[in-house]
């Protein structure tokens, strides 16, 4: 398969994918910081690339939930918001049979459609808590593979005791927390890399 993995400069999803021996290739503005296949730019350049799939990370930053109070008190940031709505859309919208796209909770969810599945890296071997929607087309809900004890209650490593992320502000606070987990980027690659005629899609 040929897959496209949009808005990603880590490259977790696609060498997830590469080491199932599918032609993958990771696109951000960004470089990539692992080796492999990468296109530095925007992924508009590269959509009607004749890709089988698409796992797209569009930026969270005026879209989480998180920020949105800001949006009434800054109407420049309301205008981003809006921008970044188009570009989901846009990622929505685009020529390919499969896709998967991937934000926190935040206006996707009210403003173009709710998510096909939330979920956390606890579902996937990682001690961490991080409520991750997944929007669908022509796509199964990804299966947990890894459930660590204690689901939704226990308190993850990365949590303060009043459930807040443990990252400390710092100028790469965001790439830190916009990172794929190995077990989901493996899970992905397991569960929506097979063969597009069987039972994988």
């Amino acid at each position: 398969m040929r897959v496209l993995v949009a808005c990603e400069f880590s490259g977790a999803v696609r060498d997830a994918f590469a080491a199932l021996g599918h032609d993958a290739m990771s696109c951000d503005l960004l470089p990539a910081e692992a080796p492999g296949p990468h296109y530095q730019g925007d992924v508009r350049d590269v959509l009607s690339g004749g890709w089988d799939l698409m796992i797209a990370h569009p930026p969270c930053t005026y879209l989480a939930s998180s920020g949105l109070h800001w949006n009434k008190r800054r109407p420049e940031r309301a205008l981003l918001t809006e921008e970044a709505l188009e570009f989901v859309q846009l990622l929505f919208d685009a020529p390919i049979a499969r896709i998967a796209l991937e934000n926190p909770i935040g206006c996707i969810s009210s403003r173009i459609r709710k998510p096909d599945q939330i979920i956390h890296p606890w579902q996937f071997g990682h001690d961490a808590s991080k409520a991750t929607c997944l929007w669908l087309k022509n796509l199964p809900a990804l299966k947990p593979t890894d459930v660590l004890p204690g689901g939704r209650e226990a308190r993850r490593a990365n949590q303060t005791a009043s459930g807040q992320n443990r990252l400390p502000p710092s100028k790469d606070r965001w790439k830190l927390r916009s990172l794929t987990y190995p077990g989901i980027a493996k899970a992905m690659a397991d569960q929506w890399g097979g063969d597009p005629q069987g039972v994988g899609f």
